[in-house]
């Protein structure tokens, strides 16, 4: 199935092309929905002194509990079929809207993702548990302000996994046929490039980057062992790929907070972003440590590499700044150029300013990933549209002092 192209490389094409067509009404059907009985955007301070909760605080909040709503759901479809089904003595307690979710319906997916590491189950329990949370306090904080919160439900249409016991009800995201983008793995890693002054990533595993792969066991069918009782290199593939996605997902709010935070008007708004982002850095943290003790194997057309050979997967190439560039224990973030490359290399969150870093960049990395893939019909769903539009709004917000 071949990807649909991206119409959205400049700032000047988003734009025109969100004032055509069914971008330009997605946006505004949310849009217009933004306040709620006529509140003035500038009328209600924060429950702190300083500037007023302004319409583009409530643009980057809304934008936000959508992405975070997003998330949630994908991050469900992972605890559904790879999650701890206990903790020891401490009950999980993972629930959507009073509703339990049941965790760990994929035993075997389980064991494989515990190659990466034993904690792996748990772990995906807690960024989902900490995922759901986010949309649900920004929703109730909108509300708080008088903005209507944002419910993505009825883009609820994509299939989810066939494995037994999963819930047959349609998700927001599809997690069958990814397209990884890995170059996180290199961008934290390089201490003489930085995204927002136009530095260029290699790719950790070139071959997630291309084609459509699975980061979730399809059926029953994609779970049997081999006869003696190990794990088959295409059920390893897709615990792999989950771990590299993991990555990806988080590396995206951890740069986006801090991004939009600097739009901010109010205060309170400002600590709301401040507090929430720093926990998607924790999340990335753990899973950039994890997706490097994936095995290297080889599964059809799919290779996970050795990335401590020192050999560039990319290129062939060898030699010291290769190891810096793939080795899996150098998960700390390598000082690079910020700002201006006077004043020295320094360990900072990157991207940190649009467009990269942005909330159009945002949602377009998400389409770019197959997130939104309906494999009825080979074409995205109409959540790109509003999540666009929103974007856009939340992009187009300016700190007011």
């Amino acid at each position: 199935m071949k990807k649909e192209v991206n119409v959205f490389a400049g700032s000047t094409n988003r734009r025109t092309f969100l004032k055509k067509g069914t971008v330009a009404a997605g946006a505004a059907t949310v849009g217009a929905g933004l306040l709620a009985d006529g509140l003035s955007a500038f009328g209600q301070a924060g429950s702190n002194a300083g500037p007023p909760i302004t319409k583009g605080d409530l643009a980057i909040l809304t934008f936000l509990s959508a992405l975070e709503q997003v998330e949630a759901d994908l991050w469900i479809q992972y605890a559904e079929l790879g999650g701890a089904t206990n903790q020891g003595l401490s009950l999980i307690d993972l629930e959507l809207n009073g509703q339990k979710i049941s965790t760990g319906l994929a035993p075997n997916y389980v064991t494989a993702l515990q190659v990466l590491d034993g904690d792996m189950p748990q772990y995906i329990v807690d960024n989902t548990d900490d995922e759901i949370s986010h949309h649900r306090f920004l929703n109730n904080y909108l509300a708080s302000k008088g903005a209507k919160p944002i419910d993505l439900s009825s883009f609820a249409i994509l299939p989810p996994s066939r494995v037994t016991g999963v819930p047959q009800k349609g998700r927001l995201t599809n997690l069958k046929q990814l397209t990884v983008d890995t170059s996180w793995w290199t961008r934290y890693r390089s201490a003489t490039a930085n995204p927002d002054l136009g530095g260029a990533f290699e790719q950790a595993i070139p071959d997630l980057a291309k084609g459509q792969h699975p980061a979730i066991p399809l059926n029953d069918n994609d779970l049997v062992l081999n006869p003696d009782g190990t794990i088959p290199n295409h059920l390893q593939a897709i615990a792999n790929t989950a771990g590299f996605h993991f990555g990806f997902i988080e590396q995206g709010g951890t740069s986006l907070y801090p991004t939009l935070a600097q739009k901010v008007t109010n205060l309170e708004v400002l600590r709301v972003l401040l507090s929430i982002g720093p926990s998607e850095t924790m999340h990335f943290q753990v899973w950039h440590d994890k997706a490097g003790n994936a095995p290297a194997i080889t599964d059809g057309n799919l290779t996970f590499p050795d990335l401590n050979s020192g050999v560039d997967p990319n290129n062939g190439a060898t030699g010291a700044a290769v190891a810096d560039e793939f080795q899996t224990n150098l998960i700390m973030p390598e000082p690079t150029i910020f700002l201006n490359s006077k004043f020295g290399p320094v360990s900072i969150i990157r991207p940190t300013a649009e467009p990269a870093g942005g909330a159009m960049g945002a949602v377009q990395s998400f389409v770019d990933d197959g997130l939104f893939l309906d494999p009825a019909t080979g074409k995205n769903t109409g959540i790109v549209a509003v999540l666009l539009g929103l974007a856009q709004e939340a992009d187009e917000a300016r700190r007011l002092l």
